[in-house]
C-alpha cells in the first residue's frame, strides 16, 4: 500500500476540555477509530478476531502534539501498520487539519494476544493475513 489508510473525523464540542481545545485522550480515540476502520477495510473485523481467539493489545502509547484541535475542525487520522518479525508491531498515524495543519503524531507498539493462554501469539502477521480479505490494506 503506499498511502496511508486515513479516515475523516469531524472534533464536536463535547470533546473539548475547558480551554475549548480537544481533550488530550481523545486523541487516543481517534487513534483507535482509525485502527479499527483499516482492520474493518482489510476485511477484519473484531469479531473474526474473537472468533479465533486472539485480540489486539496496545503496549505503549506516544502523542506528539503539535497544533490545537476545536470544535468543528475537520481532521484526517492516517494509520499504517508497521511489521516486525517478532511478537509486535508498530502503528504510525498522524490527525491532520484539512487545511495541512499537522495536529498530532502518534506512535504505538501493540500486539495480538491468545485469549486463552493469555500470551503474546508469536507472529501476529499470520492471524492478520489468514482473516484479511485484503491484506495490502493493512501492509501485509
Amino acid at each position: 500500500m503506499t498511502d496511508p489508510f486515513s479516515v475523516s473525523i469531524s472534533v464536536r464540542g463535547y470533546e473539548t476540555d475547558s480551554q475549548g481545545h480537544l481533550n488530550q485522550a481523545v486523541y487516543l480515540q481517534y487513534a483507535e477509530h482509525a485502527r479499527w476502520s483499516v482492520l474493518r477495510a482489510a476485511g477484519i473485523e473484531q469479531a473474526d478476531l474473537l472468533a479465533k481467539g486472539v485480540g489486539p493489545v496496545a503496549l505503549e502509547n506516544t502523542i506528539r502534539y503539535f497544533s490545537e484541535l476545536r470544535a468543528g475542525d475537520e481532521v484526517e487520522v492516517t494509520c499504517v501498520f508497521v511489521w516486525g518479525e517478532r511478537k509486535t508491531f508498530r502503528i504510525e498515524q498522524s490527525i491532520t487539519k484539512t487545511d495541512g495543519t499537522k495536529a498530532a503524531e502518534l506512535r504505538s507498539v501493540g500486539g495480538l494476544l491468545d485469549l486463552g493462554e493469555r500470551q503474546m501469539v508469536a507472529d501476529p502477521r499470520e492471524y492478520f493475513r489468514a482473516l484479511a480479505d485484503d491484506p495490502a490494506v493493512i501492509g501485509l
